[in-house]
């Protein structure tokens, strides 16, 4: 029986200005946040989250799930607790994602870093292929360890450097002592916008020590 499904049932969506909006939910639901693909609630009073996808974007829910289920066991990622046809259930992680520690100039440190890649290690070995890892989707807990929030596209047959590019510019630049450890949140969606278009020395780093 799934216990979750007429809280997924109790989202509703409404198009607004080319984007999807949540415009009502269960009480039960705590909003937490929107991406691409879907929204995010705590579910009161549990350790769990509920990730309901757009109307335009519910084949994705099986893929995820699917995913999750390869990677159950695998250190730093979420286990999955109910799937359905338009939503997920996964452990609520308590913390800060990457982009948020830039802002408020909370430490990203090598251990990190290392963790973060044996996860996604771990996830090679189960024959998935990291995609579209991002400093919006990796967090550190509040207990200080680092998790990966985000899976939905570990199975993309591309090539994808987001994760090798990271690694190279916390090395190469964020972890020189005078290199700022706090950035406002427009600079870092400018660095975003920059970083897309390749036009970061951190490309040129990243390719000087893996050339083709």
């Amino acid at each position: 029986m799934k216990r979750y499904k007429h809280l997924a049932e109790s989202v509703r969506f409404k198009r607004q200005g080319g984007h999807w909006r949540s415009i009502a939910s269960n009480e039960k639901l705590i909003f937490a946040g929107e991406g691409r693909s879907a929204v995010v609630f705590r579910i009161k009073g549990t350790d769990e989250a509920l990730k309901v996808f757009y109307p335009d974007k519910v084949h994705i829910a099986k893929e995820e799930a699917d995913i999750y289920r390869l990677l159950s066991g695998v250190p730093h990622f979420p286990t999955l607790h109910e799937a359905g046809g338009t939503y997920i259930v996964i452990d609520w992680v308590e913390g800060k994602t990457f982009f948020q520690c830039l802002e408020e100039g909370i430490e990203i440190s090598t251990r990190h870093i290392q963790e973060a890649d044996r996860g996604l290690s771990a996830a090679r070995t189960r024959g998935l292929n990291p995609s579209d890892v991002h400093l919006r989707n990796i967090m550190i807990t509040t207990a200080g360890s680092t998790m990966i929030i985000d899976v939905a596209r570990f199975r993309q047959t591309k090539d994808c450097m987001n994760w090798e590019d990271i690694k190279t510019a916390h090395s190469t630049f964020y972890t020189k002592p005078f290199f700022p450890k706090r950035w406002p949140k427009r600079l870092l969606n400018m660095l975003g916008v920059l970083y897309k278009k390749r036009l970061l020395p951190v490309h040129r780093a990243a390719h000087a020590k893996n050339p083709q």
